[in-house]
């Protein structure tokens, strides 16, 4: 019951930010509609608020976020007073239906996360843009513009481009309204950014629901039934739940900025533009360029496409080129605005899009067919459906639409090329990124899918243009038909969705939160981050922000790799060090610290040979299978050699032999089973300067059959290396 409070309670708090924004802003002939832009307006606000708090070099919203609630309250009471209570209560009545689905889109969305923990938590099905939203929201809650302490300051490690401390990259470079969404709403909710990360993103989907309404209703002038069913398959879609499963709280933000932004561009054509209603859509637009600038600030760049296609075609085909300056400037007047107002994210703009030429950023994710545009997609993964299905629905989907799109062009229907406008653009984004990423062998399919999602609002609301075939008889059946068949099919994967994020391979477990003891620690004066999986090292990055941290591996933008010169190193993952006189620590189960000054101090980490790492959901229980031979790195610095005790939690899948090679020396063989056992085997001496300790067996690895073809060798649940004192070697 507890994550659905905070979540509704999330909800409520944003749309009581957004109310009276919304409410002044909307221009005049639609203000009954005012409760359309709660929810982004509310987003923008409370945005604005943090930006213009961490620009005066407040200590962070945990200083200001209790004063700042007033500013909604004044906003909402000047707007009933300007607009009146007639006005206020007419946009809460005409959204029920819609509000009632955003309600159900939210229960349902948090449903496999409270199943997934007893407590506040956020979980992932991959991404671990989680890890990074978080960090941002506690530089945001927690820090001064001008605070330096700890890993803010560390240049060496967190300078990108331009930002050469960790606060600047999040105003200047990252994302920062998701940061400060989740940094004002968990100073007010109580709550530490791992428990509103998650919970946040939900939020961010279910509450999209009354803009795409909007964009179907207002826009393509759909009937209220149909707006109402294409909102509710938004909620439900594949499309927007991988965006949630894989907590991607920018993308979400962008669509429905972009989806404001076309709202705006559309019907600003339509009206008259003369004198002050030229003008009466600039707050409209302030709050979507201000979303944009806040969330993705590249997709400035493209955030107008449909509109700029709607207007500038019709200006084409009529010649209208002044009615074209005209929109144009009263569209172009709010973006610099906003610009003004974010300039910092506006001066990063061309930094980040260096980025993105230096980094293949994402993974691989599958090219959707047409069906697949509209959810009916095979797995959580958006797998296409097979050979022949796949083009089968292609033919159906494509059919439907272009039938409907001429039958509305015969008839002289505008929506058949406002239609077209919405959907082409992000369409042929998609397929040439795709393409350029099958090309050039690089993650592009990552950002065609981020254009796909930004632009899904209006895109799905055109894809189904074919609700305009409704009609008497056989055409209605036909309409329903498909109308349920493809809701059907989006429900299905969503089913999978909420069993996969009911046992999700990413956790925030209290394992992970364990690591919060250390950053009181007066005695743990910096840190080398050693933990092998991405997911696990950039939660602790965020859970020890006070600390100087360094990485030896590159960890996301703002965690370069450079020498390990921390005091400590925590280290995660299989390999666990020990040291004698007091030189380790063991956190927990998983996490130890190792201090770097102790005269028996070395390093161990995994070399070749080794699977990614497998676990039960939910639990502490990790594993690494060997791919047959495997080997471990171990770093000696003492300049002597070092006498050290290896001990093995492993099993296999036959019995088989575990011999034990020190720089390409055999040293030691034992009898490994099919049970889990700890293994302890006789001392070795590890010489200065680095070593490879291989892990060989006479046995040929064994493959499980069916779709997991990998070549298993041992099944390392743990490994121990222990290093002994010279008191030791006098006392045997």
């Amino acid at each position: 019951m507890y994550f659905y409070l905070v979540a509704f309670g999330l909800l409520a708090h944003v749309m009581f930010w957004g109310a009276g924004l919304a409410l002044l802003v909307m221009p005049g002939r639609w203000r009954n509609f005012w409760a359309v832009l709660a929810v982004p307006a509310g987003f923008t606000l409370q945005a604005l608020v943090v930006w213009l708090g961490s620009s005066a070099g407040l200590r962070g919203t945990n200083s200001y976020a209790w004063a700042s609630e007033a500013v909604p309250a004044v906003v909402l009471a000047g707007a009933i007073g300007w607009r009146g209570r007639a006005t206020l209560l007419a946009g809460v009545n005409k959204f029920w239906a819609v509000w009632g689905a955003t309600a159900i889109t939210l229960a349902v969305l948090v449903l496999p996360l409270a199943r997934a923990s007893k407590g506040l938590t956020t979980t992932s099905l991959g991404s671990c843009d989680a890890a990074d939203y978080a960090a941002g929201a506690r530089v945001l809650m927690e820090f001064a513009s001008d605070d330096r302490r700890g890993f803010l300051g560390l240049t060496e490690v967190v300078r990108v481009m331009s930002a050469d401390n960790f606060f600047d990259y999040w105003t200047r470079l990252n994302h920062f309204t998701p940061a400060a969404l989740i940094a004002l709403n968990g100073t007010i909710l109580d709550c530490a950014p791992y428990e509103l990360t998650g919970l946040m993103t939900m939020v961010l989907l279910a509450g999209s629901l009354p803009l795409v309404f909007w964009i179907a209703r207002a826009v393509l002038g759909y009937r209220g039934r149909e707006s109402w069913a294409i909102a509710a398959l938004y909620g439900v879609s594949p499309i927007t739940w991988y965006a949630v499963a894989h907590v991607a709280m920018g993308q979400l933000l962008a669509a429905q900025a972009i989806a404001l932004l076309t709202w705006a561009g559309v019907a600003l054509w339509r009206g008259r533009m003369q004198g002050r209603r030229a003008w009466e859509f600039g707050g409209v637009l302030v709050v979507g360029y201000a979303l944009v600038l806040g969330s993705y600030n590249f997709i400035l760049l493209v955030c107008l496409a449909p509109a700029v296609a709607y207007a500038g075609g019709l200006a084409a085909w009529k010649g209208q080129w002044g009615r074209l300056g005209r929109w144009t400037l009263a569209m172009g007047a709010p973006m610099i605005v906003a610009g003004l107002i974010f300039w910092e994210r506006v001066a990063g703009l061309a930094e980040r899009l260096t980025l993105f030429q230096q980094y293949d950023f994402g993974w691989k994710i599958p090219m959707l067919a047409p069906a697949g545009w509209l959810g009916m997609v095979a797995n959580t993964g958006l797998s296409p459906w097979p050979t022949w299905p796949r083009i089968g629905l292609a033919a159906l989907v494509v059919g439907l639409l272009v039938i409907a799109l001429v039958r509305g062009a015969k008839r002289g229907r505008r929506s058949a090329f406002v239609a077209l406008c919405l959907a082409l653009p992000p369409l042929l984004g998609y397929v040439y990124l795709n393409l350029r990423g099958l090309q050039l062998d690089t993650n592009a399919s990552y950002d065609a899918y981020k254009i796909l999602a930004v632009f899904y609002p209006g895109l799905l609301a055109a894809l189904v243009y074919w609700v305009t075939l409704d009609g008497p008889g056989w055409r209605r059946a036909l309409v329903v038909a498909c109308g349920v068949g493809v809701g059907a099919m989006n429900l299905v994967v969503t089913y999978r969705f909420t069993n996969r994020m009911e046992n999700p391979p990413l956790i925030v477990g209290r394992e992970l939160l364990q690591l919060q003891k250390i950053e009181a620690r007066a005695d743990v004066a910096s840190l080398n981050i050693r933990i092998p999986d991405m997911w696990s090292r950039l939660w602790a990055n965020s859970l020890l922000l006070k600390k100087p941290q360094f990485f030896e591996t590159h960890t996301y933008e703002g965690r370069l790799n450079t020498p390990l010169r921390g005091a400590w190193d925590l280290n995660g993952g299989l390999v666990t060090v020990r040291l004698p006189d007091g030189g380790s620590e063991r956190i927990n189960a998983h996490y130890a610290l190792v201090n770097t000054a102790n005269r028996y101090f070395l390093r161990a980490g995994l070399g070749e040979g080794w699977h990614d790492q497998e676990q039960l959901s939910r639990t502490a229980t990790r594993w690494y299978w060997t791919k047959g031979d495997a080997s471990l790195r171990i770093d000696n610095p003492q300049g002597r050699s070092l006498r050290v005790v290896c001990r093995f939690n492993v099993r296999s899948e036959v019995e088989r032999d575990l011999q034990l090679w020190l720089n390409g020396r055999r040293l030691r063989t034992t009898k490994i089973g099919t049970e889990l056992k700890v293994v302890r085997m006789p001392e070795i001496m590890v010489p200065a300067g680095t070593s490879v300790l291989e892990l060989r067996s006479s046995t040929p690895p064994t493959r499980p059959g069916g779709s997991d073809s990998r070549p298993l060798g041992f099944a390392m649940y743990g490994i121990e290396i222990e290093v002994k004192s010279e008191l030791d070697e006098t006392e045997s």
